[in-house]
């Protein structure tokens, strides 16, 4: 492997979701490990699951790998980050202050960017506290989703420009407080992180278009910030040996291809191809086979037990969301399971039968504009950009709350609005209006990776906790939250793949929602290799390693749809409107 070549202390593996930068990570560590030396393995991602890889209960401190001399690894839980952070600027007033004061000091802490602030005090310990973490030889960060990773790695330096501006300050409010006692750590980790003796970028993707061109806008964004350099990794490649049928026939065609035009700025950098397996990635046998070159002649149709599954078209769950006339529709997941695909299907099939409709993304690395390739008639698309978001934010502040102000308190309340916390605020009001919108048409919303759609839901949850003080129990009210709840207003729709690790993050993703009193209403599986009813053996192995993941869906969910793995990627009004058609067809 070429990026395991005179390998730095720090590696980060980034790319778009669902490409396997955990396995990856994983197998790298467990590579090195193996070498000798003494390896820490961190996860930053909200919805990570090393833990389930290695099969190791690993939390929010350092865990050994028993079967593994060497190796170690830690899970930076955001919650778990957020609690103590709470606790660490509550305890010193705890006794001093009366307790309606620390309650509100609490709940200023209770949004998601607090949550943010003590994932990155972790994250930025590791890169500079050498007495802490001097002994590992190499540290791995099996980063969260692109959007998230790449929020968490320009913290240190606009933290740093935050901090030289005198900003961090203990006048600052709720989070930011007492900042200034972190600046050099925070320098420390922007040194760290620019460094290219020290630092090696590691871009994952698959050999798809999309995913390819999302490690260009990772790897053009890092540079701008510092970080340079990099390797390639494209994973999972149908190998040469895996059949001759139709379907492999075209799914080869499609990864060469989009390999052959893989972006310009990244197509120079080293490049590994590794080879899609006829299994799952856990366990550490697994794991050990990532980086060997896989070969299908062992698998013959007498080593494949062939197994019939339910048919579960998507456009079953089309006509009873048509049967409201309007509402919300959110589709859920961890990032690079389709969830595009799928809220575009939906919004296409609504808008085909005479519905008006409004398609949406939270998703800081939106691919709405490439899923949809044009305009379709009754069909609105549009982005809840952050950048945007917050421009229009700041405006409507200084131009309502700023306009009594006299100029330094306009000054004041400027330099307040460039806090990085500001986008949450922002983007959480541009969310709002748009499931206000849903009480008159249809509106579908493609959300972000996992992660970034529970911080969202959590800001949700603060405004809703906020205005029930306010306006107390007496006074009627509607809050964002309450729609989300509501199932006649709502409807759920968790997205994921026939494979363990996204069916387990779906179904973490289902409790947390549960939690916050939102029920989902369905789930959909996508790309699935065994609806696609392949006839070669490889194929076919590859098939049945989905089936125990069908039927734990089966066990989760009353109401879910089956989409299989197709020849063509779904893209466009036509192949996407054949997603909800019905079919004679058993699947």
């Amino acid at each position: 492997m070429k990026f395991l070549e005179n390998t730095p202390r720090f590696l980060f593996f980034t790319g778009k979701g669902g490409v396997g930068k955990t396995s990856v990570a994983c197998a790298t560590a467990l590579t090195l490990a193996g070498a000798g030396r003494k390896v820490l393995l961190v996860s930053t991602d909200p919805a990570s699951n090393v833990g389930q890889v290695f099969g190791v209960a690993i939390g929010n401190s350092i865990t050994p790998v028993p079967e593994v001399p060497g190796l170690s690894a830690l899970e930076i839980d955001p919650e778990q980050a957020a609690e103590a952070y709470r606790e660490r600027i509550i305890a010193p007033v705890r006794g001093l202050l009366p307790e309606a004061e620390l309650a509100n000091i609490a709940e200023s802490l209770s949004g998601s960017c607090t949550t943010e602030i003590a994932s990155f005090d972790e994250f930025t310990d590791l890169l500079a506290d050498d007495t802490a973490y001097g002994d590992y030889d190499h540290i791995i960060f099996d980063t969260a989703p692109t959007g998230h990773t790449i929020r968490l790695l320009q913290l240190p330096g606009s933290w740093t420009d935050f901090l030289e501006a005198g900003k961090g300050d203990p006048s600052c409010l709720g989070p930011l407080s007492g900042l200034e006692k972190h600046k050099q750590v925070y320098a420390k980790a922007v040194q760290a992180l620019t460094d290219p003796a020290r630092t090696r970028l590691v871009l994952v993707s698959r050999a798809q278009a999309s995913s390819l061109t999302e490690i260009e806008r990772t790897y053009r964004e890092l540079n701008q910030i510092g970080i340079a350099g990099g390797f390639v990794v494209v994973n999972g490649v149908l190998p040469p040996d895996a059949g001759e049928e139709e379907l492999a026939l075209a799914l080869r065609a499609r990864e060469s291809a989009a390999i052959a035009a893989i972006p310009e700025a990244v197509a120079g950098l080293p490049r590994d191809v590794l080879d899609l397996k006829p299994g799952n990635m856990v366990g550490i046998p697994a794991l050990q086979s990532l980086f060997v070159t896989s070969s299908g002649a062992g698998i013959t149709d007498d080593t494949v037990v062939v197994h019939d599954i339910e048919d579960a078209p998507l456009v079953a769950l089309v006509d009873e969301v048509e049967l409201d006339g309007h509402g919300l529709v959110m589709c859920m997941g961890k990032g690079g399971v389709g969830k595009t695909t799928v809220a575009a299907a939906i919004a296409v099939a609504l808008a085909r039968r005479g519905h008006a409709v409004h398609l949406t993304t939270t998703d800081p690395a939106a691919h709405l504009t490439e899923t949809l390739h044009g305009s379709i008639p009754g069909l609105t698309v549009s982005r809840i950009d952050p950048e945007a978001a917050i421009q229009e934010y700041r405006r409507h502040v200084m131009e309502t709350k700023g306009k009594s102000l006299d100029d330094p308190g306009r000054a004041a309340l400027a330099e307040d609005l460039l806090s990085p916390c500001t986008d949450e605020v922002a983007v959480f009001r541009q969310f709002s209006r748009v499931v206000q919108e849903s009480r008159r048409h249809f509106v579908v919303i493609d959300t972000a990776p996992t992660g970034h759609t529970l911080l969202l839901l959590d800001a949700t949850g603060s405004y809703h906790r906020e205005i029930a003080r306010q306006v107390g129990a007496s006074r009627g009210f509607v809050t964002p939250l309450m729609r989300l709840q509501d199932p006649a207003q709502t409807k759920v729709v968790l997205v994921t793949l026939a494979e363990t690790t996204p069916v387990l993050e779906a179904e973490e993703l289902q409790d947390d929602l549960e939690r916050a009193g939102i029920h989902p209403w369905a789930w959909v599986i996508n790309n699935s290799i065994a609806a696609a009813h392949p006839q070669a053996s490889f194929l076919r192995a590859r098939a049945g390693s989905e089936i125990e993941q069908i039927t734990k869906v089966h066990t989760l969910t009353g109401r879910f749809a089956l989409i299989p793995m197709l020849a063509d990627e779904p893209v466009g009004e036509e192949k996407l409107s054949a997603l909800t058609i019905r079919s004679s067809q058993p699947v």
